[in-house]
């Protein structure tokens, strides 16, 4: 598994390495000869290319946090409002042709999580859905509750994901052959760590895909039911 692993690493860091290389030589020996047009064109690609690799570091970090039994999370209790909100604000920069609609009542109990995981999980699932949509539409990000658990669902318009493929999606580095994703570049470990990170800290994730949209849906224990779960394994204890 550690041989495939750093196999597919390396074939995913080689790509923007040798784009981002290719592309400075290219500056450096034919400045005088390229007009300000293919100048800008060469920094932009430079420039995504960098960000791809800065966000397969991170991904490869986080997977790596993932393996060690012994990752600490820091509960706390909070409303996922003002998270989701500061997530889209991030995203929608990045993703101009997009609009983004915040769905969640005042009413929505908060949940028991580690905040900083809790917004990479929104994050990874905004992001994945503004990535994947159709040009110029919307991510829709609505909530609901019941006694036990915050649902947080992240809609987008685009093509579908095949039936047979929705756990496919959530394994390392899987990416699913549509031509889509031929075109959008990608390290296929961003759904494999929301999985990972929403199990870890009680939830549960899902995926539905029909009729051309594309619905995640999170679970995440409202606050006050585990507080009462803890009180009583202590209330037991003592």
């Amino acid at each position: 598994m550690n041989e495939d692993f750093i196999s597919t690493v390396s074939h995913e860091l080689r790509t923007p390495l040798t784009s981002i290389r290719g592309f400075s030589e290219t500056m450096l020996t034919s400045w005088e000869k390229l007009d300000d047009e293919s100048k800008k064109k060469f920094l932009k690609i430079i420039v995504e290319q960098s960000d791809r690799l800065i966000n397969l570091v991170e991904n490869m970090l986080s997977v790596t946090k993932l393996q060690e039994t012994k990752e600490n999370l820091i509960y706390k209790e909070f409303a996922i409002k003002p998270v989701i909100e500061m997530c889209c604000s991030i995203i929608k920069n990045q993703y101009k042709d997009k609009t983004y609609s915040v769905e969640i009542s005042d009413k929505t109990p908060q949940i028991l999580a580690d905040k900083d995981k809790f917004q990479q999980i929104m994050t990874n699932l905004i992001e994945n859905a503004s990535k994947y949509g159709d040009l110029n539409s919307g991510i829709l990000i609505r909530s609901s509750f019941d006694e036990q658990f915050v649902k947080i669902k992240v809609i987008n318009k685009g093509i579908e994901i095949k039936k047979e493929d929705y756990e496919k999606i959530f394994t390392k580095f899987s990416r699913i052959d549509n031509p889509l994703t031929r075109k959008v570049q990608g390290s296929g470990l961003g759904l494999y760590i929301t999985k990972s990170l929403t199990e870890k800290m009680g939830g549960k994730i899902s995926v539905n895909s029909q009729n051309g949209m594309t619905t995640f849906e999170v679970s995440m224990p409202c606050a006050n039911i585990e507080r009462q779960a803890k009180n009583a394994v202590r209330n037991t204890n003592n």
